[in-house]
């Protein structure tokens, strides 16, 4: 008798964090090796955040919470909604996880039943597909092209919905490409999912404050009021306010959800740690004056990856308008061999070579859902990104 669950069998470990930890063990032995597959910001938390949770800790905040959220900071995600998206949220609405990703997860596991299908766009963020089969869901990923800046079209939404649809995961700006939908093309997305009334909505919004140019965030709540009663809105403060490590998601939905939600998390991880509630709740109702000063950092962060990248021989590297990732296409680079005799014959074997041969860590397109691709994770300084796009390019004039 296998000692191992079953359920076990459908799932794999993360490839973004399996790259960061190899990054991490060739560093360890010597190696000179620069990591660009952790999607998290390179600078400190806010020191306004910092000071607040050292003042929770001397007041004795370090016991148990309600399950799902500390009442005063769910009183802020509300307001925070309503400031930024129009959306009016009630505390019974808000549910307060630790990290962006049991909010999905406890969403999934609260309502997924075998046979129930959940739509994901691709190139998807690794951990929606098999949060899905951990729930007993069945994921259903739809492509999205570099023919279409890597966004889902109406049509192939309104294909892939089946009277099985449970769910429509939604992301923008996106993990891992980067790709925010405009107004218009989420009202499209809208217009179709109105039309199927028994598919619910479940939007990632955590990277809502780092767009750039003239980009404008929306979220599906805020476009069409007639999907708010179908729509779970979640969000966090790890992207935006340099706290990965604090672990605080949040999410604004219908009250019977919610309330399902906390049941799973009563039974799994009981509250978010009580120090890291105080931090996002000064998070979110202190200073905001750093959000703009690092989106043009990100920005500018942005334009010389893809630049620089698009200089490489082999590479097509689109300019995506938020998150702080890239997603070039190798296709000019399979079947061609490195200088140590390795052929490139997909996107895992390229970011192999590249990592063995150059000591850059970046994190293969398969493990999205799209191939032939890389991700690129710019949150590092500009001097680390130059010399990590430098050592592509090499890499890639190098092919023969």
């Amino acid at each position: 008798m296998a000692f191992l669950s079953d359920t076990l069998a459908r799932v794999k470990p993360s490839p973004t964090i399996a790259v960061t930890t190899k990054a991490a063990e060739l560093k360890a032995a010597g190696r000179d090796v620069i990591g660009l597959g952790a999607g998290e910001p390179d600078f400190d938390t806010p020191i306004n955040i910092r000071e607040a949770a050292k003042r929770a800790i001397d007041a004795g905040h370090t016991r148990y919470t309600p399950v799902d959220g500390i009442p005063q900071l769910k009183k802020a995600i509300c307001a925070k909604f309503l400031a930024e998206n129009g959306l009016t949220y009630a505390p019974n609405q808000i549910s307060v996880g630790t990290g962006g990703k049991q909010i999905l997860y406890n969403a999934l596991m609260a309502t997924c039943n075998p046979g129930d299908e959940v739509i994901i766009p691709a190139p998807y963020w690794v951990s929606y597909p098999d949060m899905v089969e951990l729930a007993g869901g069945t994921p259903v990923p739809v492509v999205a092209t570099i023919a279409t800046d890597f966004k889902l079209t109406p049509a192939q939404l309104e294909a892939a919905i089946t009277p099985k649809t449970k769910w429509f995961i939604f992301n923008s700006p996106s993990n891992p490409t980067g790709a925010g939908y405009t107004r218009a093309e989420l009202r499209a997305l809208c217009d179709v999912l109105l039309r199927h009334p028994h598919v619910w909505i479940m939007s990632d919004d955590m990277y809502e404050h780092l767009v750039f140019d003239d980009f404008e965030f929306t979220t599906p709540a805020q476009i069409e009021p007639a999907l708010y009663d179908r729509t779970l809105t979640c969000n966090g403060v790890s992207k935006s306010y340099a706290m990965t490590g604090w672990r605080i998601g949040y999410a604004g939905g219908p009250v019977h959800l919610i309330k399902a939600m906390g049941t799973i998390q009563s039974q799994s991880t009981s509250n978010p740690c009580s120090v890291s509630q105080y931090a996002a709740l000064e998070a979110l109702t202190g200073p905001q004056d750093f959000l703009a000063p690092n989106r043009k950092l990100f920005e500018r962060r942005r334009d010389l990856v893809v630049a620089m990248l698009n200089a490489a021989p082999g590479l097509t590297c689109p300019k995506p308008e938020g998150a702080f990732y890239v997603y070039p296409d190798i296709a000019g680079c399979i079947g061609k061999t490195s200088v140590a005799g390795t052929k490139i014959t997909n996107d895992e074997v390229f970011a192999t070579a590249l990592l063995e041969e150059t000591g850059v860590a970046v994190v293969f397109g398969a493990a999205f859902g799209l191939s032939p691709n890389f991700r690129v994770s710019y949150a590092t300084s500009d001097e680390i990104l130059r010399e990590a796009c430098t050592r592509i390019q090499t890499f890639c004039a190098a092919l023969r």
